[in-house]
């Protein structure tokens, strides 16, 4: 969420940023919103003073009998109460307005992020690892399926497209790369292991940016008796308003991944300086509708309704975050390092991070069966934003005025997405799947997975 004060300090920089996202220069509108805001305020403020003035006069003209003066004082008075509604609603709708323009406005990107129009202005940071040499390589649905142990026909039966059925070792294997996740940063990287809620309400959700632009890109779900009355409601004509604030006020979302409720432990609270930074982990499912990705990765795990993830949020002050970015990418690059699977790190320019983001990373792992590199973890810093949408705050030692605390989240990874990268990187010519090393001991000692006879 953008703070109005500093639009109006620095339009010129504001609108630059936006151009670099590809945007049209908002600032004009933005402060023309804010002007009727302040009317609005400025006008309800008069009435309200000038009624409490003509409340005094009218005990003044009674004390010196001037019931004439008073009888004058009170019908004023009754005018600007009459008024007073129309005031009213008028700032709730200044307010309103200027509230939902700048909540549907993406963060500023910093400086050193380079300027593009999409995925192919990204600058490749570094690669590790060098690819397998593999004569034939298979992609991980063609290899799971040959198994017998990855099934997205019985999966289509039961939720439709975009699901799977994990049976046997792969089943055990996607459980074991979220369990050496999750170790790896609670034991070596120093996050705090949480096992929060997949529901939330709105407001979560707005916290962290899913709404109101994405939200159809959710998943939502009602309790049974509140949904039958928002249908009956909608069946009995009642005003479309009113329906819609039945939903929201009723719904639950999916989390599409722990960052919502991760980020929002800290929602409307104000920290001390010395309770950051703090650094959250949870390993949980998560769901997203993939509204707009009609066509792309229909076949196999890459883009799932329903994946499990590894998160990593961390809350710091101003000073920091820019130091606690690197530290979280290299915490999710540790991950690939040990699973000894090849990958590059790409900053991601202004056209292509998302909208909470004020810089991003992306790692992209290698897969042979697609010859290329695919994303696999985004790590974003997003400076106040977040904080401002939470009113997150915390207050610098010997200081009195809280500041809004900065948020970071990555993927630390997606298991699935891992799952398939093992799949296609441990392939064996004899269709078997040779297990990393440090997932052996996740795997009660198993080594290879292999077709049962």
């Amino acid at each position: 969420m953008h703070d109005i004060r500093s639009i109006r300090e620095n339009p010129a920089a504001f609108d630059q940023g936006l151009r670099n996202r590809g945007m049209e220069p908002l600032s004009a509108r933005l402060i023309a919103l804010d002007d009727r805001r302040k009317s609005a305020v400025s006008a309800l403020q008069a009435a309200t003073e000038r009624r409490n003035a003509l409340s005094k006069e009218i005990g003044q003209a009674k004390a010196k009998k001037d019931e004439a003066r008073a009888q004058e004082l009170m019908a004023e008075v009754a005018r600007i109460k009459e008024s007073m509604p129309e005031l009213e609603e008028a700032e709730r709708a200044a307010e309103k307005a200027l509230f939902e323009a700048l909540a549907g406005i993406p963060n500023i990107p910093k400086a050193e992020v380079p300027v593009g129009a999409d995925e192919h202005g990204n600058v490749e940071r570094h690669r590790v690892g060098n690819p397998r040499n593999l004569a034939a390589a298979r992609q991980h649905f063609e290899i799971g399926e040959a198994l017998g142990l990855m099934d997205f026909e019985t999966a289509a039966k039961l939720s439709g497209s975009r699901f799977v059925v994990l049976k046997g070792g792969l089943a055990r294997l996607e459980r074991a790369l979220g369990q050496f996740m999750i170790d790896l940063h609670v034991t070596e990287h120093g996050y705090t292991e949480v096992n929060p809620p997949l529901l939330v309400r709105d407001e979560a959700m707005f916290g962290t940016t899913q709404l109101p632009k994405f939200e159809e890109d959710q998943f939502w779900a009602f309790p049974g008796s509140a949904l039958w009355e928002i249908v009956s409601a909608a069946l009995d004509g009642q005003p479309r308003e009113a329906v819609a604030r039945m939903v929201k006020d009723a719904r639950y979302g999916l989390i599409p991944t722990a960052e919502v409720t991760l980020t929002n432990l800290v929602r409307e609270q104000i920290l001390s300086e010395e309770e950051l930074p703090l650094r959250f982990t949870a390993l949980t499912p998560s769901f997203r509708a993939e509204a707009g990705s009609a066509g792309r990765d229909t076949r196999g795990m890459i883009r799932q309704h329903q994946f499990v993830k590894c998160e990593l949020v961390s809350i710091t002050t101003p000073e920091t975050s820019a130091d606690e970015h690197e530290r979280m990418l290299a915490c999710a690059e540790n991950v690939l390092k040990k699973l000894e699977l090849p990958f590059r790190t790409m900053t991601l320019c202004t056209g292509d991070m998302g909208f909470a983001s004020t810089k991003t990373y992306d790692i992209e792992v290698w897969l042979p069966g697609q010859g290329a590199y695919r994303e696999i973890s985004s790590c974003s810093v997003c400076s106040d934003f977040q904080a401002r949408r939470m009113n997150a705050r915390y207050r610098p030692a010997g200081e009195k005025q809280p500041r809004f605390v900065h948020t970071l989240n990555g993927s630390g990874l997606a298991v699935g997405r891992t799952l398939v990268a093992v799949l296609e990187n441990y392939q064996n010519e004899d269709g078997s799947v040779t297990i990393p090393s440090v997932l052996q001991p996740y795997m009660g000692g198993v080594t290879r997975i292999e077709r049962q006879a």
